[in-house]
C-alpha cells in the first residue's frame, strides 16, 4: 500500500489540482492520502476532507511530513508538496522503476506546470541534469520523495530542526543507509509562484548559496535564508497595463542579464561545491588512515 503525504498551508487553490491528479492515476495498488495542515486560514482542510483525505496537524514541511508518516498505513511513502501536480503516469511508472531497481529512497525531476519550453530548459539546466549527475554521491530531493516506510523509521524521519533543504538532507541520510536514485519514468509538475513572487534569479541564487552552506557548514538550522512556508499568496502590486507594455523591452534585457548572472553563479558555485566535496573526501580518507595506523601501533 502507498501512503501519499502532503504538507500544506493555505493551498485552497492548488491542492484540488494535486488531488484531482492523484485520482486520475493509472495505479492498480491501494493508496491513502494524508494532508498535514500547518494551520491554514482558507479552505485547505475542508477541501482535503471533501476528497476523502486524512487530515493531521502539521507545521513546517519537515514536521508535516513526519506527522503524516506517524498515521500512515502504507509500506511505501510518497511525500509530495501541496502545490504540485502528478502527470497521469506518475505513480505507476515511478513505483515500477523504484521496485525494479530495488531502491530504498528516490526523487524525481521537476518541470513547471505550465510546461513552458524556456522553463523546462531552465529546470533541466539548473536542477534536473545536475541532480542526475550527482545522484550517487550527493543526492538531491526536492518537492517529492518516494521512500520505504522501514527506511523512514530507521532514519527517525525528517530532521525538524533544519529550516531549509531538509528534503536534500533526508535523501542524503537515506542514501547512507539504503539505495538512492533519481527516477526517470515521470517528472513532477511544480508551480513557479515562488519564483514569480521573489524573482527567479534571486530564488535560484538563494538555492545555490544554500547548497554551498550545506556542503561547507552543514544543515541550515537558522533563518539565514529567510525561508517562508506558503508566503507567496501575499499580494504584490505590479505596474498598470500601459506601463507594463512600455516596460517589455526593459524586461527582456533584464531577463538576459539575469540568465547570464545565474549561469556565471552556477559555474562558480559548482566549482566551489566540487572543491568542498573533494576536501571532505580527502579529510575522511586521512582520518581513516590515521585510525588504522593508531590501531596497528596499539
Amino acid at each position: 500500500m502507498l501512503s501519499i503525504i502532503i504538507p500544506a498551508l493555505n493551498e485552497e487553490q492548488r491542492l484540488p489540482l494535486l488531488l484531482e491528479s492523484i485520482k486520475r492515476q493509472n495505479f492498480s495498488g491501494g493508496y491513502e492520502v494524508i494532508v498535514a495542515d500547518a494551520g491554514s486560514k482558507d479552505r485547505t482542510v475542508e477541501i482535503a476532507r471533501s476528497y476523502g483525505c486524512k487530515v493531521v496537524p502539521g507545521g513546517l514541511p519537515a514536521k508535516g511530513r513526519n506527522e503524516g508518516a506517524k498515521v500512515a498505513r502504507g509500506d511505501l511513502f510518497l511525500f509530495v508538496d501541496g502545490d504540485s501536480v502528478l502527470p497521469d503516469n506518475f505513480l505507476r511508472g515511478n513505483i515500477k522503476e523504484f521496485r525494479e531497481n530495488k531502491l530504498d529512497v528516490a526523487s524525481v525531476s521537476l518541470y513547471p506546470d505550465s510546461m513552458n519550453p524556456f522553463g523546462i530548459f531552465l529546470c533541466d539546466l539548473f536542477y534536473n541534469w545536475p541532480a542526475r549527475a550527482t545522484e550517487t554521491f550527493l543526492p538531491h530531493a526536492t518537492n517529492t520523495i518516494l521512500v520505504k516506510k522501514t527506511l523512514h523509521r530507521q532514519m527517525g524521519g525528517f530532521d525538524e530542526t533544519i529550516r531549509l533543504a531538509e528534503d536534500h538532507a533526508y535523501a542524503r541520510d537515506g542514501a547512507e543507509l539504503g539505495k538512492f536514485r533519481m527516477l526517470r519514468s515521470a517528472p513532477l509538475l511544480v508551480t513557479t509562484k515562488r519564483f514569480a513572487r521573489d524573482g527567479w534569479a534571486k530564488t535560484y541564487c538563494k538555492c545555490l548559496l544554500c547548497e554551498l552552506y550545506t556542503i561547507y557548514i552543514g544543515p541550515v538550522r537558522s533563518d539565514i535564508f529567510r525561508y517562508r512556508f506558503g508566503h507567496w499568496d501575499e499580494k504584490k502590486k505590479g505596474p498598470g497595463k500601459v506601463v507594463g507594455t512600455l516596460l517589455i523591452p526593459f524586461k527582456i534585457v533584464w531577463t538576459a542579464i539575469e540568465v547570464a548572472f545565474v549561469v556565471l553563479a552556477t559555474v562558480i558555485v559548482s566549482a566551489l561545491s566540487i572543491i568542498g566535496l573533494v576536501g571532505k573526501f580527502v579529510r575522511s580518507r586521512l582520518q581513516e588512515e590515521r585510525r588504522l595506523r593508531e590501531s596497528r601501533e596499539k
